[in-house]
């Protein structure tokens, strides 16, 4: 069956079923995003055939889009950028040097083993798989005995790391798509960089600062209750997508920005928005996990060869480990922090998101070896990273608490 009541159905099904043990699976090596691939496996044509789906289904590509903006909202809305100039050392460090060192790391490795892909192919394909995702290492980010600042750390780039690779995916995209045409000449790409990287975030900042003054006037008038409140931010993101791209600019870079210029000031109508946002945004993040098993582990499967094994193994240890280490020499943490760090990089809704886009964008056809490249990263990034996250957070807070990190200033 492909009906697409049927994958929301069980999509449900499965945060119902799973959310009713979701405390007692906090302590375990077992995630949600585990369970949600493993049962999309189940159900797919390589298990007990159940459902059958098309990546460019209809369906998959408007909850992905709808996934990504309220992932952007929230991961930008969440961020306060006075305590992030602040508290800028290491997760400044990770952005601006481990980020950009990570898609330089990862395009050279794809070179290098893929030889035959061609180059714009290779650089999507390490920009798709730069960004982390610390709800796959939740253990590790809520866990009160790993120093603050680490696991602050960790956060803020998984946080941010995401919008910061948006960009150059656009710009990959564009060119794949218009290497079609044959239509690459300056002009093209002037009007793109002005249209898609400057019309975009202004649309975003202008949605996300006037709406949330808007409403926050309107609460403290007493005009707007809290249900509306919080119905508000995924409302903020949509409209910042719409705005951007009726001004022919990026409504996904419009979705991250509104949140980072969120105009709302009062903290309790600012974390009902949050909030809401984020708990719809986990709900069809599980949703994505789901497609991953469901869809795109049958549809790549084949394609796992060798060279695609090295290079998702690569990806999630020396190509995010190393510009890791690099970007944060000199900032005094020993190697056990240093490490831990460098680990909990995981690659998942982000990767995942990003590559249904590209789908929607430019097809499959002809891509096929790249998405099976960034589906085998991800699926081997939710269960290691998953199984590891409670031995090691247990681990190195114990290490941490020995040597006295725990008391350490955040700066």
């Amino acid at each position: 069956m492909d009906h697409p009541a049927i994958i929301l159905i069980l999509g449900a099904v499965l945060i119902f079923c799973y959310g009713l043990v979701s405390r007692l699976a906090e302590s375990s090596p077992v995630t949600a995003p585990m369970v949600f691939v493993a049962i999309g496996i189940l159900a797919s044509p390589m298990g007990l055939g159940i459902l059958s789906v098309r990546i460019d289904a209809e369906v998959v590509q408007i909850i992905a889009s709808i996934t990504l903006l309220l992932v952007l909202f929230v991961d930008a809305s969440g961020i306060s950028v006075p305590a992030l100039i602040r508290e800028r050392r290491l997760p400044m460090r990770l952005l601006l040097i481990g980020l950009p060192l990570t898609m330089l790391f990862g395009s050279i490795a794809g070179f290098l083993i893929f030889q035959d892909m061609r180059l714009w192919v290779v650089i999507l394909m390490a920009l798709i798989l730069s960004p982390t995702d610390a709800a796959l290492g939740q253990a590790v980010v809520t866990n009160p005995a790993i120093p603050e600042r680490i696991r602050r750390a960790i956060n803020v780039e998984s946080g941010l790391n995401d919008g910061m690779a948006l960009p150059p995916i656009l710009v990959c995209i564009a060119a794949l798509s218009e290497a079609g045409t044959g239509d690459t000449g300056t002009h093209y790409w002037i009007q793109f960089t002005l249209k898609q990287l400057i019309l975009g975030p202004i649309a975003g900042v202008f949605v996300g600062w006037f709406g949330g003054v808007l409403v926050d006037k309107a609460s403290r008038a007493g005009w707007m209750n809290e249900t509306y409140q919080r119905l508000s931010s995924a409302s903020l993101a949509v409209i910042a997508y719409a705005a951007a791209e009726a001004m022919h600019g990026n409504g996904f870079m419009a979705a991250f920005f509104s949140g980072l210029a969120l105009g709302t000031r009062t903290p309790a109508v600012r974390e009902r928005m949050h909030e809401f946002a984020e708990a719809e945004g986990q709900q069809l993040a599980l949703f994505m996990f789901l497609m991953l098993g469901l869809i795109m582990i049958p549809l790549t499967i084949q394609y796992w060869d060798v060279r695609a094994w090295v290079y998702a193994i690569l990806s999630l240890t020396v190509i995010r480990m190393l510009p890791v280490a690099l970007s944060l020499m000199g900032s005094k943490l020993d190697w056990a922090s240093v490490s831990f760090i460098g680990w909990f990089g995981p690659r998942g809704i982000a990767s995942i998101l990003y590559l249904l886009i590209v789908v929607g964008r430019i097809g499959k056809t002809g891509y096929e070896y790249m998405l099976s490249v960034v589906a085998l990263t991800v699926l081997l990034s939710v269960f290691l990273h998953g199984i590891s996250a409670v031995p090691l957070a247990y681990l190195y807070g114990r290490y941490a608490s020995k040597h006295g990190m725990m008391n350490e200033n955040s700066n």
